[in-house]
């Protein structure tokens, strides 16, 4: 029953993420993009710039910043790689972001948070 809890829960997360980043201007291409070698929640364009993204949600700022680890992050690297040739054109930056969902608090997005 947790894990259909949690299941439910990074759901709705990862869709408050991606209207937020709507918002902001950014057009979501995919949403729980599954590969090989790993998952990006979101991939998002906003006009040259292509953006993986790693969304978390949890209960504090201190938890959230915490479930983002080096780990992580690199299948989420390795997860982008291998999605590029999908949705990075000639002449994009392409860039791995992470936004951090916590109650009662605006999104907060992470941009270029992977430089392996």
């Amino acid at each position: 029953m947790k894990r259909q809890q949690a299941e439910r829960g990074g759901r709705r997360a990862e869709a408050r993420a991606a209207l937020f980043l709507q918002l902001k201007g950014w057009t979501i291409l995919a949403r729980r993009v599954r590969t090989p070698v790993g998952e990006v929640d979101l991939v998002a364009r906003r006009g040259r710039v292509v953006a993986f993204i790693e969304v978390k949600s949890r209960a504090s700022d201190a938890e959230a910043a915490l479930a983002l680890d080096d780990n992580r992050l690199r299948r989420v690297a390795a997860a982008a790689g291998a999605l590029a040739s999908r949705y990075v054109r000639p002449g994009d930056d392409m860039r791995i972001d992470a936004m951090f969902m916590v109650p009662w608090r605006l999104p907060r997005h992470m941009a270029n948070v992977w430089h392996g």
